[in-house]
C-alpha cells in the first residue's frame, strides 16, 4: 500500500544560494565570450574547484572569504585548461557572480511563502550575497541573509547550520532547508533540519549515509510537501 505523502509544518524555510536560488551556469555565456569553445568547460571546472577549495580551506583551518576562494578557483581552472586570464577578465567574471540569474520560479516561490520566515544560508560572502539578491530583486522576500563569514568555516560544517537556528530562534526540526547540492543536503540533514533536495537534473544521490526528506525537480514542488502555503496568484 502506498504511504500518503504527509505535509510538514515548518516555521521557516532556509535556502542555499548558489545553484539553488541562483543559476551558477549563467556565467557560461561570459566565459564563452572570453574563450570561445572553452567557456562551458571552464565554467564547470571553476565551480568544481571553487567547492573543493572551500572544503580544503575548512579542513586546513585557513579561512578566506568566498569571493577570494572564487577568484583563486578561477585562476586555477584557467591554468588547468591553458587559458590566459588577465585582471580585466577576472574582474568581469567576479562581477558576473554578483549578477547570477535566479531560476525562473524563485521570486514566485518566495512570494508564496509569505507568513513563514525565509532566509538564505550560504557560503557566499556578505557582499556577494547582498549583490546577487539585489540584482535578482528578491530582497523583499528574504528575512535574513546568513553567511559563513560570521563563523569562518564553510558548509557542511554544523556550525554553519546553527547560524540559522540562532538567527531565526526556531528549533532545527521546525526549519526546512532547501538546496540543490547533495553535499549540502547531507550536512543539513545530519544537523537535524527537515531537508528538501532540488534535483533539477535528475542525478543520483551521493552515498553519504543520509537522505533528504523530499526530492523536488524544481522549487515550486515544495508546496506539495508543506502545509499552509499561500495560493498561487494567477
Amino acid at each position: 500500500m502506498k504511504v500518503p505523502n504527509r505535509t510538514m509544518h515548518l516555521d521557516a524555510l532556509v535556502f542555499d544560494a548558489f545553484g539553488t536560488l541562483f543559476d551558477v551556469r549563467s556565467v557560461d555565456g561570459r566565459c564563452e565570450a572570453f574563450w570561445p569553445g572553452k567557456g562551458t568547460e571552464l565554467s564547470a571546472l571553476w565551480r568544481t574547484t571553487q567547492l573543493e577549495y572551500s572544503w580544503l580551506r575548512s579542513l586546513m583551518q585557513r579561512y578566506v572569504d568566498f569571493e577570494t576562494v572564487t577568484r583563486e578557483a578561477l585562476g586555477a581552472a584557467c591554468a588547468a585548461l591553458g587559458l590566459a586570464c588577465d585582471d580585466a577578465r577576472v574582474a568581469a567574471l567576479l562581477q558576473a557572480y554578483r549578477e547570477l540569474a535566479p531560476f525562473p520560479e524563485v521570486a514566485r516561490v518566495l512570494g508564496r511563502l509569505e507568513g513563514r520566515r525565509r532566509a538564505i544560508l550560504s557560503n557566499g560572502s556578505p557582499a556577494m550575497l547582498q549583490a546577487v539578491v539585489r540584482h535578482a530583486a528578491i530582497g523583499p522576500h528574504i528575512d535574513k541573509i546568513l553567511s559563513v563569514d560570521s563563523v569562518r568555516i564553510y558548509k557542511p560544517d554544523p556550525r554553519v547550520y546553527q547560524l540559522a537556528v540562532d538567527a531565526l530562534e526556531i528549533p532545527r526540526d521546525r526549519i526546512g532547508f532547501v538546496s540543490s547540492n547533495f553535499w549540502d543536503v547531507s550536512g543539513a540533514k545530519a544537523f537535524g533540519f527537515r531537508v528538501f533536495w532540488v534535483n533539477r537534473s535528475g542525478r543520483p544521490a551521493d552515498a553519504l549515509g543520509v537522505a533528504p526528506d523530499r526530492t523536488l525537480d524544481n522549487l515550486e514542488r515544495i508546496f506539495e510537501h508543506i502545509d499552509g502555503a499561500m495560493p498561487e496568484i494567477m
